[in-house]
């Protein structure tokens, strides 16, 4: 399936939040999170007041309809981002619409965003819980586990490997 990218701009902010709750991982079973969950400080870090000079993210388009989108963000200071690895290591953020996921838009829009990105950062950072199936993606593209909490890991991928 083709689609086209384009950079996620501060006038995408609201399909940026949109992104964010489909980025929640909710485990088989369990009902989705109240939309309120966004307003949490270690949530809304990942979306609020997207345009930051190291704000970098990109939108995937299906029939010219946004699909998905990645981005990262330099999360430092308190609070800190779920991946927080250390404060020169952006971190990473992936959500596609459910009717896109397993078609290849992640691995695409991931590989677009390490190109963007290889001269600028020496690795990307993520958090993603311990059941998601993204996980397979993310060790697909790289990412190594590097420690791990309760329910969920912190994985990092070395881009200054591919420089």
């Amino acid at each position: 399936m083709n689609f086209d990218i384009k950079p996620l701009t501060p006038a995408d902010q609201p399909f940026l939040w949109e992104k964010l709750y489909q980025a929640i991982y909710i485990p088989e079973g369990q009902p989705p999170y109240d939309r309120n969950i966004l307003h949490i400080p270690e949530l809304r870090i990942y979306a609020e007041h997207w345009g930051k000079p190291d704000d970098i993210g990109f939108i995937a388009l299906a029939d010219e309809k946004p699909a998905g989108a990645v981005w990262l963000r330099m999360l430092t200071g308190e609070p800190r981002g779920f991946g927080y690895v250390d404060d020169t290591t952006p971190e990473l953020s992936i959500a596609l619409l459910p009717e896109y996921r397993g078609k290849g838009f992640g691995s695409q829009l991931m590989t677009h965003l390490f190109e963007c990105v290889k001269s600028r950062y020496g690795a990307i950072c993520l958090s993603v819980s311990m059941n998601n199936p993204a996980m397979r993606l993310y060790q697909r593209m790289g990412f190594e586990v590097v420690s791990e909490s309760d329910d969920s890991y912190t994985m990092v991928k070395r881009l200054d490997k591919e420089r």
